[in-house]
């Protein structure tokens, strides 16, 4: 008898230890974006008062702007996120911060980019969780959204779509100059003209760093006339579940010393749409040209010479 009390002890710690490791497992696991909450009304009624609540937690706003009328994106930054962007020589993409309001039927939505998330996407070793702790101070924070199943920090660390896709560091090669100060001035120049059909919705230099992360809007109208890489056909697309994840722009061109690069299409989208089908409605298959078509924009907007495909 005590054979058998001692075995089912035993089983009952090994099942113990299995559901706090399991536990321990899922708590590790995140989602791109965070719902801060939702309310009724107009998106206008909305973006006084979480500029108002950014600041009071001391970040600043470096960019906002409208993709489409159901959407206005603010964009913010602080010393913390600063500093993780100057960690290592493509870190400079953490620096952002993306704040949404979208309208949704009659509900609207408040949210934003979990930094967590985007800084392990981004292999920044920092500990961001109290820029979180910040935005949740700010905004609330009711749930991470996103995929249906959330990937852990050394899943996103070497993430990927599928086999044959490019991860972090397989970035687009936008423009090559002499110096930083010059790549920086020909990416101002670039975006002032609109290039690509691009237009500027940020900029933040990274102390400490030769790096440069720009926000860049793209709308597709003459230069291009090209739809795939028009963001409001993109979001159209693939952006589609009850909770939108507006969050996802703008893109970003990134100034390195004096190279000017962009993260790949195939990698920028899918770090935020990791569980986006391949075919069928709403699928990567109806954005097939966009990684395409958004590098040639960006090459445009950065000054660069396109390369014509044989």
């Amino acid at each position: 008898m005590r054979q058998v009390k001692s075995t089912w002890l035993a089983y009952v710690a090994m099942a113990m230890v299995i559901v706090a490791s399991l536990a321990v497992q899922a708590e590790s696991e995140m989602k791109p974006f965070i719902l801060a909450s939702t309310t009724t009304g107009d998106i206008a009624d909305q973006i006084d008062g979480v500029k108002s609540a950014l600041g009071g937690k001391g970040f600043e706003v470096v960019g906002e702007y409208s993709p489409y009328p159901t959407a206005h994106i603010i964009v913010v930054t602080n010393d913390t996120l600063k500093k993780a962007a100057a960690s290592h020589d493509r870190a400079g993409y953490v620096a952002a911060q993306r704040v949404t309001i979208t309208k949704v039927g009659d509900q609207v939505q408040i949210a934003y980019t979990n930094p967590v998330y985007m800084g392990a996407a981004y292999r920044v070793k920092a500990d961001l969780s109290g820029v979180a702790d910040a935005l949740r101070d700010a905004l609330g924070a009711e749930k991470e959204y996103g995929p249906e199943e959330g990937l852990t920090a050394e899943e996103l660390e070497k993430y990927h779509y599928t086999f044959g896709m490019e991860y972090f560091d397989e970035t687009n090669k936008l423009a090559s100059y002499n110096s930083y100060k010059e790549a920086v001035a020909a990416v101002e120049k670039g975006l002032a003209a609109h290039k690509g059909d691009t237009s500027k919705v940020y900029r933040i230099d990274i102390p400490d760093s030769k790096q440069t992360v720009f926000g860049v809007s793209m709308a597709a109208k003459g230069e291009t006339g090209n739809k795939y890489m028009d963001e409001s056909f993109i979001m159209s697309e693939i952006d589609f579940k009850p909770l939108r994840a507006t969050g996802h722009l703008p893109y970003e061109i990134l100034v390195k010393g004096s190279e000017v690069e962009a993260l790949h299409g195939r990698f920028r989208i899918a770090m935020n749409f990791p569980d986006l089908s391949m075919m069928g409605a709403n699928s990567f298959m109806n954005i097939m040209p966009s990684p395409d078509a958004i590098m040639d924009s960006l090459t445009l907007a950065a000054g660069g010479d396109l390369i014509d495909d044989f």
